[in-house]
């Protein structure tokens, strides 16, 4: 039964992150041939794994929640200006190497620089 869940939960949640604004919850159920209360523990379950945020919204005269995931689709885009792609010693960088990722002054001035962007985005 657990593996029926995960798989569950991963279609939700692919469905969800498919949905560029969100999607409401009884839009999420009924996808997936759910009951309407099948589908809010399921969105509670992943709102409780820290997978999506549950807003509460009023739609056709009655309270639901709209579904935000908190994971995002990742693209090379998004780490194209990274120090790390043109760095000459990218092959000596590793935790505990030469280099390291976790003290490279480079690296954490980019994150810092970006990730204002990406939050706001």
């Amino acid at each position: 039964m657990p593996q029926r869940n995960n798989g569950l939960e991963e279609k939700a949640l692919r469905l969800i992150m498919e949905s560029e604004n969100g999607i409401l919850q009884c839009e999420m159920w009924k996808r997936l041939g759910l009951s309407s209360r099948e589908g809010s523990r399921l969105a509670q379950r992943l709102e409780e794994k820290g997978e999506i945020e549950r807003d509460r919204v009023l739609y056709e005269g009655r309270w639901t929640y709209k579904l935000n995931s908190k994971r995002r689709h990742v693209s090379l885009a998004s780490i194209k200006d990274s120090p790390c792609l043109r760095c000459d010693d990218i092959d000596r960088c590793f935790e505990g190497g030469e280099r390291s990722p976790i003290s490279c002054e480079y690296l954490t001035r980019w994150i810092m620089e970006n990730s204002g962007e990406r939050r706001r985005g």
